[in-house]
């Protein structure tokens, strides 16, 4: 017999200790952007969007989509995490993360407010 806790794929938990509140599926944020599903598919490979699999479903944080649009600063930050090494579960605790200096207390909730250059700058300075 095999230990299922073991066998389980890393991030395929509901939420870890940096996950977001909430989460949306691929057809909540088409939805929501008012958009295909393909062309959400098509933003996160063109990394505009962060998706992650929780409970075998492809998920995005829904603070990440604000309104009828992604965070302005959203897409140029997840480029930063990736040319620092970081793959999407690492580019997820990180915006995740929480952090008394920042004004939003993680990276992702400083993005939608007046600090979000701030964030953009840490995650520049994650490349060298």
């Amino acid at each position: 017999m095999t230990d299922s806790f073991a066998d389980q794929a890393p991030g395929t938990d509901l939420a870890g200790p940096t996950d977001p509140a909430d989460w949306l599926t691929l057809p909540d944020v088409a939805e929501r952007l008012d958009v295909s599903i393909s062309k959400v598919h098509q933003m996160i490979r063109d990394g505009e969007l962060l998706a992650v699999r929780r409970d075998g479903v492809r998920r995005i944080p829904a603070d990440l989509v604000a309104n009828k649009t992604v965070l302005k600063h959203l897409p140029g930050v997840l480029t930063l995490l990736t040319d620092a090494g970081y793959d999407d579960e690492a580019a997820l605790r990180w915006l995740y993360q929480p952090d008394d200096t920042l004004s939003g207390g993680t990276p992702a909730r400083t993005l939608g407010g007046d600090h979000a250059r701030e964030v953009k700058r840490r995650a520049q300075a994650l490349g060298f």
